[in-house]
């Protein structure tokens, strides 16, 4: 009887356990570092990346492996590893795995050795944190938690992250001392809030000089389009230069300026890297067409480039792509170009024949593309869109027509449309989300 009781009671609790599991309210990103498995709250993530140029900063700790552009915003780049003392996986291509995290107000990105995926477990299946689950300090991990036979240490980000008010009247300003005070001191380090020996409002001064300056010998409109990585430049160029040096005198220094703003590939094929970036970020669609707008095509190399990718993306659907620019003589070239087989990318060659002069596209490809000269404030009727690409065009019109031309974005695009912008260009109004990631700028609406 005894034993039946038992059987009872074990059964009661396995049910018990499965209800506890099956009740998900906490999700979590998974990844590895030195072969164990982590986790961290999917409410502090903000994106994945994979990057491997990273600007070196003097003088910060030795976990702190530089900052990094995201977007326009530099942020700082910790190596979890070297953090936690934990051998270092050697990548031959040298790109890391990379978690953007949000903590409060401020944006990191973690390095790691492998991400996994996002795993869901009840909260109270969490277990108190004990040393002989980890290689890391206890004070940094918030909790164990076994996820289908897989044992997960979740990481305490706040604190790893986080400057607590306490060490903050404690240490010296600026010292380098661990967790969260090593990203603030390299941040600032690397990227100061405004340039040394000057107040905030002789930076907005200058700052707005130089605006006015790009405005007047480029044609480059400051705006929050590109308010983000215009003030980020303006930092980079206050390092090198001060007082009357600050500012733009002729064309060849605001050319100068402006280096660093354009997105890759400009005025020639996507490469591989940034074709397959762009490729692997498009959603799935399920209509049988796809309707696309090509602003500011030039000699239509991104518009060739971005066909291949489509072709390549839904093979099984219809696709059309309105290309227009106000360059008369490149717009006319653009159908007939032909070109070497050295510069033809390797996801493009499958749609291309080769002629006695060269390479060009098969008819397919061409049959999808329609070149056509057109001013972008000039209304141009077209079909509901899916897709328009814009790369480092809204940057170099005034602000009103930016405005305009946003607007127009949504009244043409459907129900959760893209647009695909310059590296270095963001959409802030109402209703957009970013999809991308570095140097990809997508967003969508809704």
């Amino acid at each position: 009887m005894a034993m039946i009781k038992d059987l009872a009671q074990v059964n009661a609790e396995l049910q018990e356990q499965k209800e506890r599991v099956d009740n998900v309210d906490f999700k979590m990103v998974t990844f590895s570092l030195a072969g164990k498995d982590y986790g961290v709250d999917i409410m502090n993530v903000k994106e994945i990346a994979k990057a491997d140029k990273f600007t070196f900063v003097p003088n910060a700790a030795s976990f702190v492996r530089g900052v990094y552009n995201l977007r326009g915003d530099i942020i700082p780049i910790i190596d979890l590893r070297a953090f936690f003392h934990l051998p270092v996986e050697k990548k031959l291509d040298g790109m890391e795995n990379m978690l953007i995290l949000r903590i409060q107000d401020q944006v990191y990105g973690t390095i790691v050795d492998k991400i996994d995926k996002v795993v869901g477990i009840a909260s109270d299946s969490i277990q108190p944190p004990h040393p002989i689950f980890g290689d890391i300090n206890i004070k940094f991990i918030s909790g164990v938690v076994e996820k289908q036979g897989d044992l997960y240490i979740i990481l305490d980000v706040l604190r790893i992250f986080s400057q607590s008010e306490e060490d903050d009247k404690q240490k010296p300003r600026g010292a380098i001392v661990g967790g969260g005070d090593a990203f603030y001191a390299a941040s600032a380090e690397a990227v100061p809030a405004q340039p040394i020996g000057q107040t905030a409002r002789e930076v907005d001064n200058s700052l707005g000089f130089i605006k006015e300056s790009l405005a007047a010998l480029t044609g480059f409109y400051a705006s929050s389009v590109n308010e983000s990585w215009l003030r980020s430049r303006f930092t980079q160029w206050s390092t090198t230069r001060s007082g009357d040096d600050l500012q733009l005198k002729n064309a060849s220094e605001a050319d100068e300026f402006l280096q660093g703003f354009y997105s890759p590939c400009t005025a020639s094929f996507w490469d591989e890297e940034y074709a397959s970036l762009v490729r692997n970020t498009l959603p799935d669609i399920s209509s049988g067409s796809i309707q696309v707008w090509n602003l500011g095509c030039g000699k239509g190399y991104e518009t060739f480039s971005f066909a291949c990718i489509l072709r390549q993306r839904y093979p099984g659907l219809q696709v059309k792509i309105w290309a227009n620019d106000s360059d008369i003589m490149a717009i006319s070239q653009a159908p007939n170009m032909t070109f070497a087989a050295e510069e033809v990318p390797q996801y493009c060659k499958a749609f291309m024949t080769q002629g006695p002069n060269g390479f060009s596209f098969n008819q397919v490809i061409k049959d999808s593309i329609v070149f056509e000269y057109h001013d972008i404030l000039n209304d141009n009727p077209l079909p509901s869109l899916d897709i328009i690409l814009a790369r480092d065009m809204l940057s170099y019109l005034a602000i009103p027509n930016q405005d305009r031309i946003i607007a127009s974005f949504q009244e043409k695009l459907k129900s959760r449309g893209l647009v695909i912008l310059g590296r270095n260009e963001t959409i802030t109004n109402d209703g957009w989300q970013p999809i991308g990631r570095d140097p990809v700028s997508i967003f969508a609406y809704s």
